[in-house]
Parts: structure tokens; sequence; C-alpha cells
């Protein structure tokens, strides 16, 4: 029996990218953890909203989110610190009227790792 599962060698181990971002949990890190290749960040982005974009050699991850006024953006980027509180993986913001900007990536591995991506995917689930 198939279960269509999409497998993904990361750092020389496999890891199930189906929907894993959104019912994940990030992992603290102290270093020592592997930031992801060039090549593994593009084909992780697959499993993001295109709104997301890799800069930085692939050791970033940005977008921005778009609102009618502060008040809102305000009340996004609250929800952004509560998902990020609740992981321990704390993104950059920058608040403006009507826009928010984020950007992911682990500090400890100088790069992106798989929290980066599970935050993501979070973010994009605020209603």
């Amino acid at each position: 029996m198939s279960l269509g599962l999409l497998l993904v060698e990361i750092n020389a181990n496999l890891v199930c990218v189906n929907d894993v971002f959104g019912t994940k949990h990030c992992v603290p890190c102290e270093g020592g953890v592997e930031a992801y290749t060039p090549d593994i960040a593009q084909e992780m982005m697959r499993h993001l909203s295109p709104e997301w974009m890799l800069i930085d050699n692939a050791n970033l991850l940005v977008r921005e989110y778009r609102f009618k006024d502060f008040a809102e953006s305000m009340a996004f980027a609250n929800k952004v610190a509560a998902i990020a509180e609740d992981e321990h993986h704390h993104p950059d913001l920058a608040i403006g009227y009507g826009s928010v900007s984020i950007e992911l990536s682990t500090h400890a591995a100088s790069g992106l790792t798989e929290n980066d991506f599970i935050l993501a995917t979070k973010i994009d689930k605020i209603q």
C-alpha cells in the first residue's frame, strides 16, 4: 500500500515533508545543528505558500504580509509573536502601516533549518 509520502534527504536523514511543517513543533537548538544547503532549502520551498522567498544564498526565509491599516498589522504581528513564543523560535519582524515583514533564520545554525519552515507554515495559517 502506497502512502503517497514525499521523502527528502536532509543531512543524511530521510525526512517526510508532506504537511509535516504544519503538524510539527520547533526543536530548540543550541548549536551543532547544520543549516540546510541552498538545494535543500529550495526543495523545502515547495511546501510553503509561494509568497515566501529565499534570500541571502538561501540562509534567510522572508515574506511580507499586507493589511488595510496599522491596527491590522499589529494584530497580525501579535499573533505571530504568540506562535513564536509557543514554538520557542523567533522571527525578525518589521511592522509598518499596512504591512508586516517577516525574516526567518536559525541563528544557532547560521542559516535555515526545519524550524524556520515549521514556523513559516504556522504563520501562514493565522486568520
